[in-house]
């Protein structure tokens, strides 16, 4: 009977989660005429905090990391609001230089094209 209510608990959480990304995603999308900004890019990469920093556990999707990657594709549509997305994770590569593999492997892991590729040598123009 406990194992039952752990799981519960647990779908519960995955339930709040995703109605969390979605709500992000309603309120990202209806700003859609000002540019993605940094603090956004870096809330949504600080979803999949644990694997970037100890490579564990593998994002896929249907994650919270994953969905947040998603949100990030959907948000980066417009041409301006990609190549800031790009900025942004460029920057953060160079500020979590050790975890730069992580962060450049996460939308791969989900399935998700952001339209560029993510490494140290990425030109964002």
């Amino acid at each position: 009977m406990g194992g039952r209510s752990v799981q519960t608990r647990t779908l519960s959480l995955r339930l709040v989660s995703r109605m969390m990304m979605t709500a992000t995603s309603l309120l990202f999308l209806g700003a859609a005429e000002a540019a993605v900004d940094c603090a956004t890019v870096t809330a949504l990469v600080s979803t999949c905090s644990a694997f970037i920093a100890y490579g564990t556990p593998d994002p896929y999707p249907g994650t919270p990391c994953c969905d947040a990657m998603t949100t990030l594709n959907m948000v980066a549509e417009p041409l301006e609001d990609r190549r800031a997305v790009c900025t942004c994770l460029m920057g953060l590569i160079d500020a979590y230089s050790p975890n730069a593999t992580a962060i450049a492997t996460l939308a791969g892991f989900c399935g998700v094209s952001l339209g560029f590729s993510i490494s140290p040598n990425t030109d964002c123009n």
